[in-house]
């Protein structure tokens, strides 16, 4: 389906503020740890069932094929709009099941509605982050950092809403999900649409990017203070309230851009080229082309006769053909190159694209695995309350996401460093947590978490740019979303087969359910250690092949589009 450009610079930053609330929505999943304890009590499961619904949910956040085609050939509204059905069908069979408004649901039924649900973030994330990469090509890494970056935030804004207005109450929380995001959903989608791309850097974007960062890094520690008060300290109601005013303000910040530029419009000569968008570009040329007409060296026509008396006895279809291709009017197929547009199917059969896969695989089930089992491991270590340290590994994951865009950028251009050089090195810091989780020393369990949020974060941060840098914007959707797989895939094999083995083993060992002591983790923690080994070589290997590809776009110093392969 064809989509209407929107033209003007406004819009872009009008999309962007509204991705961001969008954003937050797409990290519902993150509130499993919130009511899985009231899925377990309330409906009588197991830790076994408990850990099939964990699954479901990491399968239902991660698996955006669907989206990602859709976001090719259906405008954003539209994918935003399945995954608001999405989100309300899902939380509302949950919120039936937990407010027993319906009993005796079965577990089956439950699993589905949790991958319905969960799967609404995969629709809203891939919507907004494939339109504002397009709406901002030439600063991909900082937008795939933002946005990412958002999201981890989720997370303690769930925990603020959860705490501070629901009461603690799993089934009010599971209510907001199915009401609350489809609503903010339906009112912000109009405003997430493509614009018209800058075809040049000016002197504002810049600024507006570091605004961005600012007011999200100062979002994350305002959570992250006001999740730890909270905790230690018995808040009366107007203060509590007062504390989810001041986040939403914050959340709002990226707001302020577009009304800025309302109100003090920037005029041509702050701008750093000569243009401000690609529309201007095309009018200045047709402009130029009217004041300055040429002719063509060569005329159809001319050349159609000389060809003709020069192979006067070739085929004319051979001849007609040569004819076309010469003069530009057909344009031979080819296979496109690294930096242009692939279409899924030629990217999947590319070395590079599998390499990327692995070392995203070998960074994020890793990572997952000790999200995963967070409490399992603090209270394994002798941590009772295990709150501060979900709330360190999540303001750590999103610090690791914003800065892994802003870094990895600024290397780029400056020296054509290809992003996956951050990867092997947050894999190697990655080694070192997981030892520091291995000696089981409680003065050193938050160190290795605060380390290991940072560079589960970057994994994020870097793939997604690198994908659509080597693979080009145009089937953007699909390819990040296979690439994601490497998500749920980690979480199967590392944390459900690997770690829930060895702690299962070692509870048996102790006579319960429940494991205490460095053994319960330990050996889990050894093997992550050399999955991140292997991960820093495939990383190492994948710089090596691609900093040609870098060196190309970034030569000047900023993003150069390629040219498109035709195909």
């Amino acid at each position: 389906m064809p989509q209407v450009l929107k033209a003007g610079s406004r819009p872009p930053w009008v999309g962007l503020a509204a991705a961001v609330w969008i954003q937050f929505a797409a990290g519902s999943a993150y509130n499993f740890p919130l009511y899985s304890s009231a899925l377990k009590s309330v409906l009588g499961y197991n830790q076994q069932q408990l850990t099939i619904l964990g699954v479901a949910n990491d399968i239902g956040e991660n698996v955006g094929i669907l989206p990602g085609i859709a976001c090719n050939k259906f405008p954003p509204w539209m994918v935003l709009s399945v995954g608001a059905v999405a989100c309300f069908l899902g939380y509302g069979v949950l919120w039936l099941a937990v407010s027993q408004t319906v009993e005796n649901m079965p577990f089956w039924l439950l699993w589905l509605a949790l991958c319905v649900a969960t799967n609404s973030n995969a629709w809203f994330g891939t919507a907004v982050l494939v339109t504002n990469m397009r709406n901002f090509p030439l600063s991909r890494g900082i937008v795939a950092g933002l946005l990412k970056g958002y999201v981890g935030l989720s997370a303690g804004v769930y925990t603020e809403i959860f705490s501070m207005v629901l009461s603690s109450s799993a089934s009010k929380l599971l209510l907001f999900l199915t009401i609350g995001l489809p609503v903010i959903c339906f009112v912000l989608m109009y405003f997430v649409w493509p614009c018209t791309p800058s075809s040049v850097e000016n002197s504002y974007e810049h600024g507006h990017f570091l605004f961005t960062q600012g007011a999200c890094v100062v979002l994350g520690i305002y959570l992250l203070t006001t999740t730890i008060v909270g905790d230690t300290l018995t808040l009366s109601q107007a203060i509590r309230f007062t504390f989810i005013g001041i986040m939403v303000i914050l959340m709002l910040s990226p707001l302020a851009i577009p009304i800025k530029m309302t109100l003090f419009p920037a005029t041509s000569k702050n701008l750093t080229g000569p243009d401000s968008s690609s529309d201007q570009l095309a009018a200045s040329d047709e402009g130029e082309s009217e004041t300055n007409p040429t002719e063509p060296l060569l005329t159809p026509s001319s050349s159609a006769s000389n060809l003709t008396n020069l192979l006067d006895g070739e085929d004319s279809s051979e001849v007609a053909l040569l004819l076309a291709l010469g003069e530009g009017a057909v344009k031979k197929k080819r296979r496109p190159k690294r930096g242009e547009d692939f279409k899924f199917r030629e990217a999947f059969i590319k070395a590079d694209f599998w390499l990327l896969w692995l070392v995203y695989f070998l960074g994020v089930g890793p990572g997952v695995t000790v999200l995963n089992n967070l409490a399992q491991i603090g209270i394994a270590q002798g941590v009772d309350d295990t709150t501060i340290l979900l709330s360190l590994f999540s303001f750590a994951n999103f610090l690791g996401r914003l800065s892994g865009g802003a870094v990895s950028e600024h290397f780029v251009r400056s020296r054509t460093i290809p992003r996956t050089l951050w990867m092997a090195v947050t894999q190697v810091i990655m080694i070192v947590a997981f030892l520091l989780y291995a000696s089981a020393l409680v003065s050193t369990l938050y160190a290795a978490t605060a380390l290991l949020g940072i560079c589960y974060g970057y994994q994020f941060a870097i793939m997604i740019p690198t994908a659509s840098e080597l693979f080009g914007l145009r089937h953007f959707g699909v390819i990040y979303n296979f690439i994601l797989l490497g998500n749920p895939v980690g979480a199967i094999f590392f944390s459900a087969w690997l770690a829930g083995s060895v702690y299962d083993d070692e509870a048996s060992k102790q006579g319960g359910t429940s494991c205490i002591g460095a053994a319960c983790f330990r050996l889990t923690f050894l093997v992550l250690a050399g999955m991140c080994g292997l991960g820093t070589l495939l990383s190492i290997i994948l710089t090596i092949r691609i900093r040609p590809v870098y060196q190309m776009l970034y030569s000047g110093g900023s993003f150069r589009i390629p040219t498109s392969s035709n195909h």
